[in-house]
């Protein structure tokens, strides 16, 4: 197997700052022609690397003020039961994160609400209900320093990631085009 190289990790690094991008923008800015860069785009998407693109929102603006981190303990951690509480919790909108962790918990939460009493009622009528919900314990975002959904890329050098057959021995073939 080979590995992507410094045109995939550029297509990459391109994408997360605007998936928007036109394929000739994209072209032009990794330095390929528009039929390899596109082929290459197909590659990285049909082999995972790419999940999709989306609309960035701001949410304040959309207003939902409060960013609460939630963790949640749950009563017992075992098998069908914990399955349950994922389920109910992948169910619910405000719910924009959640993290199975370790150390004190079980879960952490990101949720998002219009202001603190909207979200003491959604606590209160939906948190806690949840099946095997223990406990709940509350932080309040006071501000946003950084948030980005980019992944760094600075750790794929050359030989670092490699990709599921396929995708390399197509972008052997379109590089010697």
């Amino acid at each position: 197997m080979e590995t992507l190289d410094k045109f995939d990790l550029a297509i990459l690094n391109e994408l997360q700052i605007d998936g928007r991008l036109s394929n000739a923008e994209l072209s032009a800015r990794v330095g390929l022609s528009a039929a390899p860069c596109w082929r290459r785009v197909r590659a990285l998407e049909e082999s995972g690397f790419i999940k999709g693109y989306r609309a960035e929102i701001d949410r304040q603006k959309i207003g939902l003020g409060v960013l609460a981190f939630v963790r949640l303990d749950a009563d017992r951690n075992a098998g069908d039961v914990l399955r349950g509480l994922e389920d109910a919790i992948r169910a619910i909108p405000e719910v924009v994160s959640c993290h199975y962790i370790s150390g004190t918990g079980t879960f952490e939460l990101q949720v998002v609400s219009c202001d603190l009493n909207s979200f003491s009622r959604f606590a209160r009528d939906v948190l806690i209900n949840l099946p095997n919900v223990k406990d709940l314990h509350t932080s309040f975002s006071l501000g946003e320093i950084k948030a980005s959904s980019a992944l760094p890329l600075g750790h794929l050098g050359a030989g670092a990631t490699r990709p599921p057959q396929g995708l390399a021995s197509r972008q052997t073939r379109e590089a010697s085009k």
